[in-house]
């Protein structure tokens, strides 16, 4: 089934990454959880071998490649029986370098691109605070412009990388009072005076460093913003589906790894005269994982192909995440029942990766904050827009006196959409503030004009919602249950909304 999404030359690559891997990392890994550090040189060679920066364009040192090499990196070093070595370079490339790619100044991509590629530079993302995880918006880290810099104030906690990494994509606040518009993101190298750090014990990945930053006074050059000041919670909002994605790959990559070290060893185990993989409950037990896990890879597949054709999947990537870590949670608890006590044993791989596997649920977003995500788009109709670099907040045109040349732009497909409907019978203005739509459909066809004149019925409606009903995203009946359209005059006109926007 994977040929689908893999050709000739993935295998090929994910050939020489395993044989590395097998070579260099998985016979080492034992020592570096007792040390509690990787040491460099290993992602060192990793970059001059060409597994780093697989998506990265050429003239940073990146390989230029498509999204599912970046896949099969995932897949791959989640198998090493190591959720600390994973996590370490999965931070690198798709949690705090894409921000960078993305909306930094070319200055910026110069100085810290090619690091991360080459695997001299360790980088981390720095949102989550003692007071503020996934409620982004109420972070309280400040960074003040005096000058051509910012100070910066504040803590963090939780992030990957901090005590051997060099530099962090720090979340900061801008604007205090701004709620989202007063977030931003600033690169703080992490060697500056006045940045602290202290390393945290953790349940599990220990061969990776996570710590608690601490910002005092702390002085960045001005040009160390990314992107345009006040968007970091948009590129945020955008950049966290990969980092969910990524997630999501390593969750059934360690999920299938466990799998076949949990088959291996149920071959070998005898109990009561014969191997203990004989036994019925023991044998479905394992039947239902396996199915489970290779639904949920497919699932997980089929998202990264919408990643990969540039789909901003906001639903199918919370719903991978989700699904993906939730069942690795269970895979591992079930994986180390079949080995008994000795599950409990840390000779044994299932103990490490029982542990391990409990932060996924967690990190990058909560299971409880995903469910809510989906929730909001399957229950309330929300609908999520990706930022770019030019427009980050593309939902604040209405507010920002833009609604006019908007609806300007879009008026001739309202005029063929509405030609193709049945006509109304009736005239229909949608009001959306400072400006309108009329719809005169007494003739034998709906006539489309952004005149403002009396109307059998008038609907209030923002003119992002009014989009999004005309392009399908947003149900009329559910819009009007939401709130999200108040109707004054014939309800059996606002009846006839659903033909209009079928």
């Amino acid at each position: 089934m994977n040929s689908y999404y893999f050709d000739e030359g993935h295998e090929l690559f994910r050939e020489s990454l395993r044989a590395f891997l097998q070579k260099e990392v998985t016979p080492n890994i034992d020592q570096w959880e007792e040390e509690q550090r990787i040491p460099r040189e290993v992602w060192e060679k990793m970059g001059k071998m060409g597994f780093l920066g697989l998506s990265y364009p050429e003239e940073f040192g990146g390989a230029n490649l498509d999204f599912f090499y970046d896949v099969i990196f995932c897949e791959e070093i989640a198998k090493v029986f190591s959720g600390g070595f994973a996590i370490t370079q999965a931070v690198v490339q798709y949690m705090s370098g894409p921000y960078i790619l993305k909306y930094g100044s070319q200055r910026l991509k110069e100085k810290y691109l090619p690091g991360i590629i080459s695997g001299e530079a360790i980088s981390c993302i720095g949102i989550s605070e003692p007071t503020a995880g996934s409620d982004v918006a109420n972070i309280r880290t400040t960074a003040v412009l005096e000058g051509d810099h910012y100070i910066v104030n504040g803590s963090k906690t939780f992030i990957t990388n901090a005590i051997y990494g060099d530099f962090v994509v720090c979340v900061v606040k801008t604007d205090p009072k701004a709620g989202p518009d007063g977030v931003s993101l600033l690169i703080v190298d992490l060697d500056k005076e006045g940045v602290s750090s202290t390393k945290l014990k953790k349940l599990g990945w220990h061969s990776s460093d996570t710590a608690e930053l601490a910002f005092d006074n702390v002085k960045i050059p001005k040009e160390n913003l990314i992107g345009e000041e006040g968007k970091g919670f948009y590129y945020l909002m955008g950049g966290l589906q990969v980092e969910r994605l990524a997630g999501a790959i390593m969750g059934y990559s360690a999920c299938e790894i466990a799998m076949e070290y949990t088959l291996q060893y149920m071959s070998e185990r005898s109990a009561f005269g014969r191997p203990i993989n004989k036994f019925q409950v023991l044998r479905h037990r394992m039947a239902q994982l396996a199915s489970e896990i290779e639904s949920c890879k497919q699932f997980v597949l089929y998202c990264s192909r919408l990643n990969a054709d540039g789909k901003y999947a906001v639903k199918e990537c919370s719903m991978a995440k989700l699904l993906a870590t939730e069942l690795s949670d269970k895979t591992m608890t079930q994986c180390l029942q079949s080995f008994g006590g000795y599950g409990y044993i840390e000779d044994f791989k299932i103990a490490r990766m029982f542990r391990d596997s409990r932060i996924g649920t967690i990190g990058g977003g909560t299971s409880e904050i995903m469910r809510e995500i989906i929730a909001k788009m399957v229950i309330d109709d929300v609908s999520y827009k990706q930022a770019d670099n030019n427009n980050s907040n593309s939902n604040k045109n209405s507010k920002n006196g833009n609604i006019m040349s908007n609806l300007e732009n879009v008026l001739e497909a309202i005029q063929t959409k509405a030609e193709q409907a049945d006509s109304l019978k009736n005239t229909l203005k949608f009001n959306f503030g400072e400006e309108q739509l009329y719809i005169d459909g007494t003739g034998d066809k709906n006539v489309v004009s952004i005149e403002d004149k009396e109307a059998d019925c008038q609907v209030d409606v923002s003119f992002d919602d009014f989009l999004a009903l005309t392009k399908g995203e947003l149900n009329p009946m559910t819009a009007v249950m939401g709130g999200k359209i108040k109707i004054k005059g014939d309800m059996g006109v606002a009846m006839k909304l659903q033909s209009l926007f079928s």
